[in-house]
């Protein structure tokens, strides 16, 4: 069920809201998402507003360079992501464990090979 989250980083410089369905998240085993245990639910980058800490945020690409995953320059966390869905269309990837008030042991996410891609 999509609902309005709000969420952030471990020192709270960056922090979000967005409309997103954690029923929908996966569990990704590529080399960064299984290294940093994210569990990711999407969301168009329309239904997500940057509240604060554009400024703090460092990026890091790897692979094909597709996924600008974005991180804290304070707490080093990876909150959320930014990327293109298979569409085309603008994406946000979202850490469900930075959502504020979800209990990530709740969610069952789906398995996603990202290795195999």
């Amino acid at each position: 069920m999509q609902q309005m989250h709000s969420g952030g980083c471990q020192c709270g410089a960056v922090r979000f809201q967005a409309i997103a369905d954690t029923a929908e998240s996966i569990s990704c085993n590529c080399s960064r998402c299984r290294r940093l245990g994210l569990l990711l639910t999407f969301t168009p980058s329309s239904a997500f507003r940057l509240e604060q800490g554009e400024d703090n945020l460092s990026e890091y690409k790897f692979n094909k360079h597709v996924i600008s995953h974005l991180f804290c320059k304070t707490c080093g966390v990876q909150s959320f992501a930014r990327g293109v869905g298979p569409d085309g269309s603008e994406m946000i990837a979202i850490n469900a464990r930075c959502l504020d008030g979800v209990d990530a042991d709740t969610i069952n996410p789906k398995k996603f090979n990202g290795a195999a891609v």
